[in-house]
């Protein structure tokens, strides 16, 4: 619940217009979820998810109902596909479920979103007597979505303009596109939307998603103010918060981004040839199109060392988006002035993970006391390892394939788990061989999926902090088991 608040309040500060916060039939904790941001967030309206039936519709509104002008989104599928093998149902049937969905949330709530699913596959003759009618009984945005990223620029272009054209009163509502990047065109298609009459742009920061994800909201949003000269809108998205809030997303979400993903990947501002950097040298803009303060990234001037003092620390985590408090401020210049023993800079990136390590962590059942790992060629890998377990510590030895597989054995013989590591990425947080590592997992334990992340510059340290990191997020799911969703067993 605190880490989904954090983020709500990075995409309120960033300058986000709607936060579509969760699906509340779904679960207890998706409902409490909803309910918390609408309550707690007001400088943007939350939506809630709902099918288009009474009971989702009931149960969204109870998430929402004390938001600042909250929104409820219902949706139906239309295209012929899902008509027929998910519904069952005909078009007819569809069209009146659709409409009659939509004059129900109407008796809560003048602002009412509708989303025909698999639109991109859908007839759009069809789509547009939908989109008639529903609009007539109260929607005032209507979202047209490429479901399964079917779509291809040009043609996605068409069916936007052919919408807009053939909807008698399209002009009582907003017009939505949400795209899915399964052929990598999201960004594409929803800039060819907007250039034919889209307003709204349905996103998500770092393009996480579904599958292969949804439209990156950074791209979207800069390739706009990039290329105003074709692009003639605008967003209220304040762009300097843009890192910040990828770096926020991605270290609470586990997912990390890849280091050439456009705007806020690790080598989106690099040079590393040198007819590059020569030029760049000579003039920024012979080979970049953005600013990289433009986005959130910190110049440089402030070089952070041993000698630095807490009110460099207290500064640079404001400019790179931390809003901490003093007490926080103290525990990240204790740990950076650690940091600085062992590495002659720091660099913000390893701020970033400190945040992560010391101010965002759950409160742990499971924490280390102390690791050793004898390993190399010719010797079987063990590693030694001490944990303490609601303040208790407990140690063990134990043999694995390797130092990191023997030390995760040692940490499930002490916790008594036997989680399934479903994912395991390392990744150096910034350059160099003193550089931090930073450990990311995902596991499966007691039917809870979750993930973990550590960081430090010993990567077998990082990974056995990652993996104790997902452990307490299980003991904090058993604690409350409306927090998090189990994997259904069939």
């Amino acid at each position: 619940m605190e880490e989904k608040l954090r983020i709500g309040r990075a995409l309120e500060k960033l300058g986000v217009d709607v936060i579509e916060a969760g699906f509340p039939v779904a679960s207890p904790g998706d409902f409490e979820g909803v309910k918390r941001l609408s309550q707690e967030l007001r400088g943007l309206q939350v939506a809630a998810l709902a099918r288009a039936n009474k009971k989702d519709i009931d149960t969204a509104w109870e998430a929402i109902k004390d938001g600042a002008n909250p929104r409820i989104h219902t949706f139906i599928a239309t295209s012929d596909i899902h008509l027929r093998a998910k519904l069952r149902k005909s078009r007819e049937e569809v069209l009146e479920i659709a409409r009659d969905a939509v004059k129900y949330a109407s008796k809560y709530t003048s602002n009412i979103e509708f989303s025909a699913e698999d639109a991109s596959r859908s007839d759009l003759d069809y789509l547009c007597k939908v989109f008639e009618a529903v609009i007539d009984a109260g929607a005032t945005t209507i979202n047209f979505p490429d479901t399964v990223g079917y779509a291809i620029p040009w043609d996605f272009a068409r069916m936007i303009k052919y919408v807009v054209e053939n909807t008698p009163n399209i002009h009582k509502a907003v017009l939505s596109v949400h795209c899915h990047n399964d052929l990598g065109l999201a960004t594409a298609n929803v800039l060819s939307a907007i250039a034919n009459g889209a307003r709204q742009v349905e996103c998500t920061v770092n393009g996480i998603g579904e599958r292969a994800g949804n439209t990156a909201m950074e791209e979207v949003v800069m390739a706009i103010r990039t290329r105003h000269d074709l692009l003639p809108y605008y967003t209220n998205i304040n762009t300097k918060h843009i890192t910040a809030t990828s770096r926020l997303v991605s270290q609470l979400t586990g997912m990390p981004v890849q280091p050439n993903k456009a705007i806020v990947g690790a080598n989106a501002f690099a040079h590393e040839s040198g007819i590059h950097q020569d030029g760049v040298l000579k003039d920024r803009q012979t080979y970049e199109i953005m600013n990289p303060e433009d986005v959130g990234l910190e110049s440089g001037e402030l070089v952070l060392g041993k000698h630095s003092g807490r009110h460099a620390i207290k500064a640079k985590l404001e400019e790179l988006g931390y809003e901490l408090k003093s007490e926080e401020i103290d525990k990240v210049f204790e740990k950076f002035k650690a940091q600085c023993d062992k590495k002659k800079e720091v660099f913000p990136e390893d701020l970033a993970a400190i945040v992560a390590e010391e101010i965002w962590r759950i409160p742990d059942k499971f924490s280390l006391s102390y690791l050793h790992v004898a390993g190399g060629s010719g010797i079987r890998p063990t590693a030694t390892v001490a944990i303490k377990i609601d303040g208790v510590e407990y140690a063990t030895a134990e043999m694995g394939t390797g130092p990191i597989d023997a030390a995760f054995r040692a940490v499930s013989s002490l916790t008594k788990t036997k989680s399934r590591l479903l994912r395991f990425q390392v990744s150096s947080i910034t350059g160099g061989t003193d550089a931090l590592g930073e450990v990311s997992i995902r596991l499966e334990e007691d039917g809870y999926i979750v993930t973990g992340q550590g960081a430090d510059p010993d990567i077998i340290t990082a990974s056995v902090k990652a993996y104790l990191n997902a452990l307490n997020r299980v003991e904090r799911m058993k604690a409350n088991p409306n927090s998090g969703q189990k994997r259904a067993v069939i």
